[in-house]
């Protein structure tokens, strides 16, 4: 089984790093926003101990199993949202990505730029495919999969869920093969 290193990605404005205790406040704060409420099913209210846990539990347990990587989107520092990496099959190799950005974040390109940037370090670490799913109707997500460069796959009916209910889920991808420089 690999696994993926505990890395600091630098891009250009933003840094990828590992979610750290300061960034519970925002997280909450983040988990709590209605558009991110409206596409994630997440706890209602998302309270503090739900995002320690987050932070101390969850994300350090995907890395150290290599089942993915947690990181946060941070601009001079402050969490702007994370970007994860998930259920990394080894074997193909191929894992799925997915980001959340904080309201504080949106507008600023953050997303596409994050997702380029890790999906480029996951090629780079020996991923031959990267996935990406995002709700249909999600046009924010859905624009940022086709900014960043993914091929759009097909549709996933009732495969994801949202507080609403089952939703069609749009599937992208990026290979190893996608881009020259890999």
């Amino acid at each position: 089984m690999g696994g993926f290193d505990d890395a600091e990605v630098p891009g250009a404005g933003f840094v990828l790093r590992g979610l750290v205790a300061d960034d519970v406040g925002d997280l909450v704060q983040t988990c709590n926003d209605p558009d991110v409420r409206r596409w994630l099913p997440l706890p209602s209210p998302y309270l503090d101990a739900h995002a320690r846990w987050f932070v101390e539990e969850w994300a350090p347990a995907q890395q150290e199993s290599g089942a993915g990587l947690v990181r946060a989107i941070t601009v001079r520092g402050r969490f702007h949202g994370t970007i994860d990496l998930r259920k990394a099959d080894w074997r193909v190799p191929s894992v799925e990505i997915s980001y959340m950005v904080a309201p504080w974040g949106r507008g600023q390109g953050l997303a596409v730029r994050a997702t380029q940037l890790l999906s480029t370090w996951a090629l780079a670490q020996g991923m031959s495919r990267i996935e990406l799913r995002a709700a249909a109707g999600n046009d924010a997500s859905l624009r940022t999969a086709r900014a960043a460069g993914f091929t759009e796959e097909g549709v996933l009916r009732q495969a994801g869920v949202t507080h609403a209910g089952p939703v069609d889920l749009v599937v992208f991808s990026r290979l190893a093969s996608d881009d020259p420089s890999t």
